[in-house]
């Protein structure tokens, strides 16, 4: 079921990238920006009144781990700088390869006070599969 989830977001990912990069190019960069996290607090209120849940335990997160949000509106804004000159199927890919990376580094070192999943021989061949397919897809 996680994998299938997985697939599920990467699906979202691309789709979200191509309405967000097309905003960015109507209504620009910043603003879009600003309209794309409005709409996503909109919908997560509706999210949170129709589950009825309830935030608990936000004072035993530690300040650090809400830089999550800056980092949502910064790859928002450098996505959509970058939609309108790679394209979709490029974004993506380089924004999977920063995204690989550095999970391998997180789960290598446990950063987070995440469980150590140590880099192995398997993963430098995904990681290689990945990079040339980036250097395929940039082939004109």
């Amino acid at each position: 079921m996680n994998y299938l989830i997985s697939v599920f977001t990467g699906v979202l990912l691309s789709l979200m990238l191509s309405l967000n990069g097309t905003i960015g190019e109507i209504a620009g960069n910043y603003a879009s920006t600003v309209i794309i996290h409005v709409i996503g607090l909109i919908g997560i209120i509706i999210v949170l009144i129709a589950t009825k849940s309830k935030f608990k335990n936000i004072k035993d997160i530690p300040l650090y781990m809400y830089l999550g949000g800056l980092m949502g509106v910064l790859t928002v804004i450098f996505s959509n700088a970058s939609f309108s000159k790679l394209g979709v199927s490029l974004t993506v890919s380089i924004c999977l390869l920063g995204q690989l990376v550095t999970s391998i580094i997180i789960d290598h070192f446990g950063y987070f006070n995440l469980p150590v999943n140590k880099f192995n021989k398997k993963k430098t061949i995904g990681l290689g599969i990945i990079i040339l397919g980036i250097c395929i897809m940039t082939i004109k």
